[in-house]
């Protein structure tokens, strides 16, 4: 916990803190021309928000660069490896007011961190942005343990359309181990998914998201059988490829390999587009892929199409993805984790070539059906 000994009430006059001032992603900053730079081949189209306390987060998650008991001040930390830098809450919203005036924002999202002024704050940015953009879509990044029933209601009718939640581990363990009691967090996995279902009912099919990290010690098995249930019940899964993140508890944790993530990304894709049966995947002792049996025209269609390896993020008025986080999951020296952008032939050529789907693919036993 960064050593912050002003008492709450005292702080809005020493620090520029939410919600007078909030931190926006380094992507959405050049998007708004608030700082210099360009995004290779793609937009910025969704401007993404972050709430900002003196005390940073409250809550311990292993590898989030906001966590409670990451060395050094908050000012210095990083959230999903990008800079967030802060300016004043009216001045975001004017320049999305201006942005929108010249070219449709698609949709801005507003995060909270794990902190009891959290939920006032959140409702009072976005009162500010809606003000002066009425018709920009909002969404809420949510800490569940902040929520209840009568919170998930005021967030509704405040006028935000879609919930996130971050998940984040794909089984119980995994999840109690990154971000629940073995991290001395505050978050539970039982009252995440009460907090998940509660607000599917309330917002309705596919406007719920979890968000999921491939890379913190899951198998395909725990993911592939995370990807059904949330088709099953509505709910949309939002991919994250772990990165690890400079002074957190996992920093020399390893990235996973680029031919898992890939086959993973296509293996969701499946599921979710082409109501892929659980029948058509066999794993190794370890849980992991071993055999993919679907047929050829499937494959060749989802992959060609270059869908399956984009960012997965919140869509715009029209439907069409708008959260594509450049940078959020990759350096630009990097190869593409998930791609901002729809890929284009030459792309598909490559992420081919990363998937080594030939090992898994049951070729023989798919192209007889």
């Amino acid at each position: 916990m960064a050593k912050v000994t002003i008492p709450a009430d005292q702080q809005a006059e020493h620090f520029q803190i939410s919600p007078d001032y909030v931190r926006i992603s380094m992507a959405a900053a050049i998007e708004l021309g608030l700082k210099p730079g360009r995004i290779e081949r793609a937009a910025c189209d969704c401007i993404n928000l972050l709430q900002n306390y003196p005390e940073g987060c409250y809550a311990n998650c292993t590898y989030c660069g906001l966590a409670r008991e990451r060395p050094g001040m908050p000012e210095d930390n990083t959230f999903i490896r990008v800079g967030w830098p802060l300016y004043s809450t009216d001045l975001i919203a004017e320049k999305i007011a201006e942005r929108e005036a010249k070219k449709e924002v698609g949709r801005v999202c507003v995060s909270q961190v794990q902190d009891h002024r959290a939920n006032a704050d959140m409702m009072e940015i976005i009162r500010r942005v809606h003000e002066k953009a009425p018709q920009v879509p909002i969404a809420a990044l949510v800490s569940a343990t902040l929520l209840n029933e009568a919170k998930l209601i005021e967030i509704r009718d405040a006028g935000v359309d879609i919930i996130g939640i971050g998940l984040d581990g794909a089984t119980e363990e995994i999840f109690d181990e990154a971000r629940g009691k073995k991290t001395r967090g505050p978050h539970k996995w039982d009252y995440h998914w009460e907090i998940i279902r509660m607000a599917r009912k309330m917002f309705g099919p596919m406007n719920v998201n979890c968000h999921v990290i491939v890379g913190l010690g899951e198998t395909d098995r725990d993911l592939f059988n995370l990807f059904f249930q949330l088709r099953e019940e509505q709910i949309a899964g939002y991919l994250f490829a772990f990165n690890p993140e400079p002074g957190t508890a996992t920093q020399d944790l390893p990235r996973q390999p680029l031919d898992r993530h890939r086959r993973v990304q296509l293996v969701k894709y499946l599921i979710e587009n082409y109501e892929l049966s659980p029948a058509a995947i066999t794993y190794n002792e370890a849980g992991g892929l071993s055999k993919l049996d679907a047929p050829e025209t499937m494959l060749d269609e989802a992959i060609n199409s270059g869908l399956p390896f984009m960012t997965n993020g919140c869509p715009d008025r029209h439907g069409v993805m708008a959260c594509n986080r450049p940078y959020g999951s990759y350096r630009p020296s990097e190869e593409y984790r998930d791609y901002p952008f729809v890929p284009n032939a030459e792309d598909v050529t490559i992420i081919r070539g990363q998937m080594r789907l030939d090992e898994v693919w049951a070729k023989s036993i798919s192209a007889a059906q």
